[in-house]
């Protein structure tokens, strides 16, 4: 059935346009067209083994479990094409984490882009995100997606080349949040610019479930650490 131009819009106004096959995939899932004719296959591998060995995923999957959304591979993470300019997102009325399948290739890149989207589906279910409405909510999460991720690692910036000292850190997740409202929301980029400087203090600021900006793998072990040591503790009470 051809959408009409109002549906079509309202799709694009929430991102929908950069995961085309949210709406329709080229071979059935599950077919031997997809596992031949597609980098499915290696995506699912490559998240199989971020969300068993990254440091990041696993604190994260654990505290999502424990606040009673447990995530399962199966059902809240999809491979698929999508547009050339995004690596992932999250699906708000799926709660399904996609994972771009043409755009992600590495290993590392994978582990980044699935902890940033397990960020995104944290705040979904402890905060009751408004995320179609409330523009304010989505830059919020853009920005703790950007700053307790890794995307702002020392070692992501040398990569783009992107070099800095003072408050880089912060310039960088300002610079990413914003770049993400722009990508799924049809706003102007002063208007992107002003909701993410209305909210970048106090977003910024909020490290949960972190209890500080995981700048290295260690840090993560630590929290990770520190998490299941409460269990332990409220276990033994």
């Amino acid at each position: 059935m051809e959408q009409s131009g109002e549906q079509q819009r309202s799709d694009e106004d929430y991102g929908y346009g950069l995961f085309p096959k949210r709406k329709e995939a080229k071979y059935k899932k599950g077919s031997v067209g997809e596992s031949l004719f597609t980098f499915h296959n290696k995506c699912q591998l490559m998240l199989h083994f971020a969300l068993e060995t990254s440091p990041y995923a696993k604190f994260l999957l654990g505290v999502m479990k424990q606040s009673g959304c447990t995530a399962y591979q199966d059902r809240h993470f999809s491979c698929e094409d999508c547009d050339g300019t995004v690596s992932g997102g999250f699906d708000a009325a799926t709660s399904q984490i996609v994972l771009c399948q043409n755009n992600v290739h590495r290993q590392s890149h994978m582990n980044r882009v699935v902890t940033h989207e397990l960020i995104h589906a944290f705040d979904h279910c402890r905060a009751h995100v408004d995320w179609f409405n409330n523009l304010k909510h989505l830059a919020c999460s853009e920005i703790r997606a950007a700053n307790l991720s890794g995307d702002c690692s020392f070692g992501n910036e040398l990569s783009r080349f992107n070099f800095g000292f003072k408050r880089h850190h912060q310039e960088c997740v300002r610079d990413r949040a914003l770049r993400s409202v722009l990508a799924v929301r049809k706003v102007t980029p002063e208007e992107a610019k002003k909701v993410v400087d209305e909210v970048f203090d106090s977003c910024f600021n909020d490290l949960a479930p972190f209890s500080r900006i995981p700048h290295s793998k260690n840090d993560v072990k630590f929290a990770f650490r520190d998490f299941q040591n409460r269990d332990r503790y409220y276990g033994n009470l």
